[in-house]
């Protein structure tokens, strides 16, 4: 019987670190995507992956067929909404880094453009995660795509035309 149970927990851990080896790049990406920090120093996001793979490693067994790769997406997507909710109030402006493309958004928008447009998740399934209507998700999404091409437009440099002296 230790040695079923042993060959088991061998087989999930192995199950596991191939999972990871194949997700945590793109999911990493994600979390420093909704953390609004910098690719090159991102601790927030680091531990925001780090929680939800552990929370993933915990529920192995128990996934039955589920994808691994949802299941920690809805983790992280989670942790996040109530990290940002606990710590700037109703999911308030936090202090990102402001190199960061997603920096001018809340914690909401981010996590509705992330979810949506970076994770490709139905607009049903967003707002059933968060807990809002489908119309409410589109309508923040819209917003916070709007607030970012208009934030990204840039007047070009007036141009001067000389007289050429004869």
């Amino acid at each position: 019987m230790l040695e079923r149970h042993a060959s088991r927990a061998a087989r999930r851990a192995r199950e596991f670190e191939a999972f990871v080896a194949g997700a945590a790049g793109r999911l990493l990406n994600a979390a420093t995507l909704l953390t609004a920090e910098s690719p090159d120093d991102n601790p927030r996001a680091r531990r925001l992956l780090t929680l939800s793979l552990a929370h993933t490693y915990a529920c192995w067994d128990r996934l039955h067929g589920e994808d691994p790769y949802d299941r920690t997406r809805r983790q992280l997507a989670t942790r996040f909404a109530r990290g940002a909710w606990h710590r700037h109030g109703a999911l308030g402006r936090a202090r990102p880094h402001p190199a960061s493309p997603l920096a001018p958004l809340t914690p909401q928008e981010r996590l509705i453009l992330v979810l949506r447009l970076h994770e490709g998740v139905a607009e049903e399934q967003t707002a059933a995660l968060l807990g809002l209507s489908p119309e409410r998700v589109r309508a923040i999404c819209h917003r916070a795509t709007s607030a970012l091409l208009h934030r990204s437009r840039v007047p070009a440099p007036a141009v001067t035309a000389t007289k050429a002296m004869p």
